[in-house]
């Protein structure tokens, strides 16, 4: 059996991060999930990938919330809860780094969440309906 070449094993780490962004990962799970030691993962993570394995899980929940922000009317802390950061003070500081302004300020620069919800025709129709009916079989008594 040939060897598994070790950015196999790292891309399963990364994967991983992409899927579970939202849970409580550390660098120690995504070391775990690449099978080797968390200082060994950290240095061939960093050199395969251009960033530390702690800054790409950042990254992808930077990425999630400022779709949630831009897509949702969700509250920031929500947001920051739902991409799994534990503090709105870090979160803010965070986001701001990498977007160059505070998530709701960012938030604020897009259409309401609300213009991007498509109601499908068929609800519309359902809705549109009148609400009295016009043939009478609602002032028959019972038995005509």
């Amino acid at each position: 059996m040939a060897p598994v070449p070790p950015a196999r094993h790292l891309q399963r780490a990364k994967d991983l991060a992409d899927s579970r962004y939202a849970e409580p990962l550390t660098v120690a799970d995504l070391a775990e999930a690449a099978r080797l030691s968390r200082a060994h993962f950290s240095r061939e993570f960093r050199r395969a990938f251009g960033e530390s394995p702690h800054a790409y899980l950042l990254t992808r929940r930077l990425e999630r919330a400022a779709a949630l922000l831009r897509y949702t009317d969700y509250a920031v802390a929500d947001i920051c809860c739902a991409v799994g950061l534990t503090s709105v003070g870090s979160f803010t500081t965070s986001f701001t780094r990498v977007y160059g302004m505070p998530p709701a300020a960012y938030r604020a620069a897009y259409p309401p969440a609300a213009d991007y919800a498509l109601v499908p025709g068929c609800v519309l129709r359902a809705y549109g309906r009148p609400k009295n009916r016009t043939f009478r079989e609602d002032t028959r008594g019972p038995g005509s």
